[in-house]
């Protein structure tokens, strides 16, 4: 197949005003960022020289051109929420109560038919397993390997080896687990890691992706697979925080392993065990590579992600996805709220 760069040439323009679109907001914003506090310290400079030299007072700063200061900092980032996050926000809540086409209002016609369909019912306790599975196992598996490597002979090896799922993309860890779960026919050699065990045993090759609810499950492994590193790095690291006094002071008391474990270790890193668990409900809830490349979503194994993905882009229902998005956004908004008042209330501590 021959390459023919005439018919590809706008996509190449196109590729091109982009990159100078990028390069030029980007390239704006730091040389504010540049220029003008320099602007401001050469003229504060300037009159604290002038003042020196005349004898007069140095001149105080006020509180109200400090702000504007600050707020012309914290503007680029204001601007850039705006743009990439509010207005899609308000834009998806409008097409949510419209029909598929975006023409015409339909009310709660869409939220209506999500808690209905059957089909999307089961996404909804989809999402619910992984929620409540991902991270309360991800979180006591990556505690249980701080635990056990905490101070060991080759810890740094070992935290290494555990955290290196999280270097490998969802699609990447998907396709690997994909092959783990490959299925062949009986009268042929298995080149998946599951059925050639379940063969060395004497069983039979399954096609594990295939069966609901157990493809789901294992689904939600290669997510647990992929943030056990994440969550033993943190609560590791809690861990060797640990004042050494308390530690030294529980042994001299004669606690034993599992009295300092749930007595001063647990109690000890509760902020970060709460820092892990919020963080992966989060990025659980919001999961969507990992089915889309090991199931597409079929079999029973889709969720709220996938399937508006499937609804907005597949289907053309944008009033079905942009539901399911709000849907999601709501769902993602207490657990925000919740580690706000947390890191509030720890600060306050």
């Amino acid at each position: 197949m021959e390459f023919d760069f005439a018919e590809e040439q706008p996509k190449f323009l196109m590729l091109m005003y982009g990159l100078i679109a990028f390069v030029a907001v980007v390239g704006g914003l730091l040389l504010l960022l540049d220029v003008v506090p320099a602007w401001f310290t050469r003229r504060r400079e300037a009159r604290l020289v002038a003042a020196s030299a005349s004898g007069a007072p140095l001149p105080r700063r006020r509180k109200q051109r400090e702000g504007t200061v600050a707020l012309f900092f914290l503007l680029p980032a204001l601007l850039l929420l705006t743009i990439g996050l509010v207005i899609p926000a308000i834009r998806t809540t409008l097409l949510s109560f419209m029909d598929s086409g975006s023409t015409h209002w339909v009310g709660l016609r869409n939220y209506g038919w999500m808690f209905s369909e059957n089909s999307i019912v089961r996404v909804l306790i989809n999402s619910l397993i992984w929620v409540l599975l991902v991270p309360l196992v991800a979180t006591a598996f990556g505690l249980i390997y701080a635990v056990l490597v905490d101070k060991a002979r080759f810890e740094a090896v070992a935290k290494s080896l555990i955290f290196l799922p999280m270097a490998i993309s969802f699609v990447g860890a998907s396709i690997i687990w994909k092959f783990v779960y490959a299925y062949r026919g009986d009268d042929q050699e298995q080149i998946g890691l599951l059925n050639q065990i379940m063969v060395s045993l004497g069983g039979e090759p399954k096609q594990w992706l295939l069966e609901s609810p157990l493809n789901t499950l294992l689904l939600i492994v290669i997510m647990i697979w992929i943030q056990a590193g994440f969550a033993m790095v943190v609560l590791s690291a809690a861990i060797k925080a640990i004042p050494a006094d308390i530690v030294e002071a529980a042994r001299l008391d004669g606690v034993s392993p599992w009295q300092m474990f749930w007595q001063i270790t647990m109690p000890s890193i509760r902020p970060a065990l709460i820092v892990v668990v919020v963080t992966l409900s989060i990025a659980t809830l919001k999961v969507f590579d990992i089915v889309r490349t090991a199931t597409n979503g079929n079999y029973d194994t889709s969720v709220i992600a996938n399937e508006m993905y499937n609804q907005a882009f597949r289907y053309g229902e944008n009033g079905q996805g942009s539901a399911l998005a709000v849907f999601l956004f709501v769902l993602v908004i207490p657990i925000v709220i919740y580690q706000i008042r947390n890191l509030r209330q720890q600060r306050e501590g």
